[in-house]
């Protein structure tokens, strides 16, 4: 620590010239009054002789020999003393609480020593009433500094022994926390603790920590030990020697229960099981390790998971900071066309795929177009994505799994956040109540697009005329009553709505005219409760109510629909025995719904038009109903050897409208091959069931007798670790689609989805994140049995993403992302007919279905990143988003001329830079 001390003094002293000027004025008065001295001491002395006999006591002058004569100043002199320097001592440090190493700057890979610079204004009592930073950090130092200085204790400053206020330079040093590895070791014949055993923690560096096991029931502590991976070696005498493979995390305490079989033999074992002893004769196995807990993150039940952290996911280019548009950089995520959407999983349908947002089942993630999602990246803790094969905890869909997970809301102070660009602007403010123990968060967001978008469209003089606008709203309360039982109430919701004014007659449908209307949206009102018993038990219920709202109008035909759902999941999760966990959990879906529908009916796949759409026989329903879908599932997580991971399991799911049950059997593995580095190979085969949509069960619509869509999965890859940030994944899949539902036909529909998946990822560090991602496709689909297969409108075989941010310093940062893709399949047209009761030409589509194919889509996106760090803690930035730098001109679609012997191209976007700002506190 070093410290400048800066006081206001109220008496200015002289300069140097002045100070000698007095000098000189002082030693010429002196000799003046030296000889005024003298001569009136010898007047003096004549008269005191002549007058002695009148002072007998001598009262007159000092007496003695030649003494010093004291004389006091003339009366009514000015002259005073100079006044001493003043004398300053600098605050002294009396109580630091200390920080925590920031999560952020783990999360960024940041393992090694950390000094924030701070100036802190120290007021006369030694409390510091303000700390700003001097030189930013980030990676979430700057905002630990501040908030541990605020609690610092010093002895106050002084002038001349007096408190006074000051400002001082302050350094305040991070240190990487430490890992903690404790444990007991027992005999395992009669339970008793073993005291003297060696215990050898040897790093990955080659460093060794040694301890030996106490009298106290053989307990034994490593403790401040470097995060990171070692073999650890526990030696008793007259007992099997034991080696475990270890990973500490920073901050972490691993807890082990050893219990060693006396016996002279050496055998090796895991902490996750054991390895069988070498073949000797009457030597039995080596016991495994009891129980091992350890403060972290819980293994994926998934064979593939793909987890996306904070940095990656507002940073990546091309999704103006939006955390879920991230998930469409993913392997196995095809491109939607144009601003859909959408998210095509491993070739299956967007309604294949069920979005999550803790734990609570929504409609959408994603506002009008995709351009921004329903939930800000600001709140989001993670984002977990599974393709394929996701463990018996979800059920009702053959596609994927996107769960959103919340984050808690921050304890220490009130934070604020402002942003806005060219697409939309939000708030949010996170922070304590008060004394209550509760916390909260609060946000919300409006898209402008509307503002500037229309306008334009107006003067361009376009055809169409559009106004999007969207909303969201996030408010969430939280209390913590321990480390191992929260409450949460949360409140969120989307609303999205859209005007399209035509003006010009279509030639094909006549029947389009007024124009385009969409409004939709949806809330949830949701609670959250987790409770950990004991190190064995843990449940966890969530449960939301809320409402769904459609209301789109086609001219003169639309949908309105108004649902209600209540939701509700519960899982108890139990450690039964050594190595062998059971989850057993509720999952229960029950939506009222009113939908009244005016339409033509939907044509088949591949049925000859009937004349243009919209000219067709409009017919109208009305129901009011409830969709009840409950399931229940059991899933088992087993280690039964070293590096070995299988999660069996089995759902049951009832649907009121098809009236069946469905029974789901999945199985997933996980087998570290090798550990230094790690090499895993993983598999999976599961059945998964997707009750009809409600359209297709409606009496008008669609049909009864219906049941589930089924589908197969089976995965298998592998994943290297190459080092510690860089890590390899490669994985095959295969779905069988059977059972699928043909509009007004039945469940007649197969087909299948295969391909492989390749995945290079560097792990977010100090500087840099990005990833290689590459997905080579194939899904097909047949209409009824006997028929060949066809494309899916789905399909894209070749899916390649390349991305990369890199930190320049000084709070600047850049990214780009690359991305090429297969262009989407269509149907084409070649020429029409003209049909003189409809009065337009109809069009004559080519056969296969899909059998076509759009140019292929490539597009380059950049991304600039500039913050800076106010004093108090605020944090300012500023970014610039740019979209199609190269100004690609990609097909999206087709349009025809009149009569569809003519065609041209569709083109996407433009180049489009959007530029916004950040504020934080």
């Amino acid at each position: 620590m070093w410290l400048v001390i800066m006081t206001s003094d109220p008496m200015r002293r002289p300069d140097a010239r002045y100070r000698s000027r007095l000098a000189h004025c002082a030693h010429f008065a002196r000799f003046g009054v030296a000889l005024l001295l003298a001569v009136a001491a010898s007047l003096l002395a004549g008269r005191a002789a002549a007058q002695g006999a009148d002072d007998p006591a001598g009262q007159g002058v000092p007496r003695g020999g030649s003494g010093a004569v004291v004389v006091p100043p003339p009366s009514g002199s000015t002259q005073q003393p100079a006044p001493p320097p003043a004398t300053l001592t600098a605050p002294v440090l009396k109580r630091d609480e200390g920080a925590v190493y920031p999560k952020r700057a783990l999360a960024d890979g940041i393992r090694e020593h950390v000094d924030v610079l701070l100036v802190l204004e120290i007021d006369a009592t030694g409390l510091v009433k303000r700390a700003t930073v001097d030189k930013p950090v980030g990676h979430g130092f700057d905002e630990a500094a501040v908030a541990a200085a605020a609690k610092l204790v010093f002895e106050p400053a002084t002038r001349n022994g007096k408190p006074v206020a000051v400002r001082i330079r302050f350094k305040y040093g991070f240190d990487v926390p430490a890992a903690a590895l404790v444990g007991r070791l027992l005999d395992a014949k009669t339970g008793q603790g073993i005291a003297g055993a060696q215990i050898v923690a040897r790093g990955s560096d080659g460093r060794a920590y040694t301890t030996t096991s106490t009298a106290d029931g053989g307990r034994w502590s490593l403790s401040k030990l470097p995060a990171g991976k070692y073999n650890v070696t526990l030696s008793a005498r007259g007992y099997r020697q034991q080696l475990a493979d270890l990973e500490l995390s920073p901050g972490e305490e691993t807890s082990v229960l050893q219990r060693m079989d006396p016996d002279a033999t050496t055998t090796s074992s895991s902490l996750g099981g054991n390895t069988p002893p070498p073949a000797a004769s009457g030597a039995a196995p080596a016991p495994p390790i009891e129980e091992i807990v350890v403060k972290g993150v819980r293994p994926s039940r998934e064979v593939t998971v793909r987890t996306l952290e904070q940095r990656e996911m507002n940073r990546i280019p091309g999704t103006n900071g939006d955390a879920l548009r991230s998930l469409q950089n993913l392997p196995g995520v095809a491109r939607a066309p144009g601003l859909a959407g959408l998210l095509i999983v491993r070739g299956s349908a967007p309604q294949d795929t069920n979005y999550f947002i803790d734990g609570t089942l929504v409609p959408i993630v994603y506002h009008f177009g995709g351009l921004s999602s329903v939930v800000p990246t600001e709140i989001l803790e993670k984002i977990d994505f599974y393709p394929g094969n996701f463990s018996a905890q979800y059920g009702r869909v053959m596609g994927g799994i996107v769960d959103v997970g919340i984050k808690d809301p921050k304890k220490d102070r009130l934070h604020g956040l402002a942003q806005a660009d060219f697409i939309d602007a939000r708030v949010l403010a996170e922070g304590p109540i008060g004394k209550t123990g509760w916390n909260f968060a609060v946000g919300g967001r409006r898209s402008y697009v509307d503002v500037w978008l229309k306008p334009a469209l107006t003067a361009a003089g376009a055809g169409v005329t559009t106004a999007p606008v969207y909303y969201d709203y996030q408010a969430l309360v939280q209390r913590d009553f321990d480390s191992h039982s929260s409450i949460r109430f949360m409140f969120f919701g989307s609303d999205d709505k859209l005007d399209i004014l035509i003006r010009s007659v279509n030639s094909s449908e006549p029947g389009l005219a007024g124009g385009i209307s969409t409004h939709t949206g949806f809330w949830r009102l949701q609670g959250r409760y987790k409770n950990r018993f004991d190190k064995d038990t843990e449940l966890r219920v969530t449960a939301a109510v809320g409402e769904d709202f459609v209301d789109f109008n086609l001219g003169d035909n639309f949908f309105h629909l108004e649902s209600f759902p209540i939701t509700a999941r519960a899982e108890l999760a139990r450690k039964v025995s050594r190595g062998f966990t059971l989850n057993v959990g509720l999952d229960v879906l029950y939506q009222p719904y009113d939908v009244t529908v005016r339409f033509p009916p939907f044509p088949r796949p591949g049925e000859p038009p009937g004349g243009p759409f919209l000219s067709r026989p409009s017919v109208t329903t009305h129901d009011v109903s409830a969709i009840f879908r409950p399931g229940l599932y059991t899933e088992a997580e087993i280690t039964p050897w070293r590096g070995g991971r299988i999660v069996p399991g089995v759902r049951l799911d009832y649907a009121k409208d098809t009236q069946s049950w469905d029974l789901a059997p999945r199985f997933n593995a996980r087998q570290d091959i090798t550990q230094f580095p790690r090499t895993t190979l993983k598999g999976g085969a599961g059945v998964y069931f997707q009750p009809p949509q409600p359209q297709e069960t409606n009496l008008v619509f669609g049909m009864q007798g219906l049941v589930s869509n089924r589908a197969i999965h089976y995965g298998l890859g592998v994943e290297r670790e190459i080092t510690k940030n860089v890590e390899l994944s490669f994985e095959g899949f295969y779905k069988q689609l059977d059972y699928l539902v043909l509009n007004k036909v039945g469940n007649v529909g197969n087909g299948r989805a295969y391909g492989t998946e390749l995945l290079l990822r560097y792990k977010p560090d100090a500087r840099f994140f990005g990833w290689l991602a590459y997905t080579l496709s194939r899904s097909e689909r047949r209409d009824a049995p006997g028929e060949p297969l066809r494309l899916s409108q789905f399909d894209q075989t070749h899916i390649l993403t390349i991305l990369g941010s890199y930190r320049l310093g000084r709070g600047w940062e850049i990214g780009a992302r690359f991305r090429l893709v297969s262009g989407n399949r269509y149907t084409p047209n070649n020429y029409g007919f003209y049909d003189g009761n409809a009065g337009a030409y109809l069009p004559l589509s080519n056969y296969p279905l899909n059998g076509s194919q759009l140019p292929i889509f490539h597009q380059l996106d950049v991304r600039i990143d500039k913050t800076w760090l106010l004093k108090g803690g605020a944090r300012v930035g500023m970014y610039l988003d740019l979209q199609n730098v190269y100004n690609q001109g990609n097909a999206e679609g087709l349009s025809y001329n009149y009569n569809f012997t003519q065609h041209s191209f569709i083109n996407g976007l433009p180049i489009i830079p959007s530029l916004g700002g950040r504020v934080e506190y």
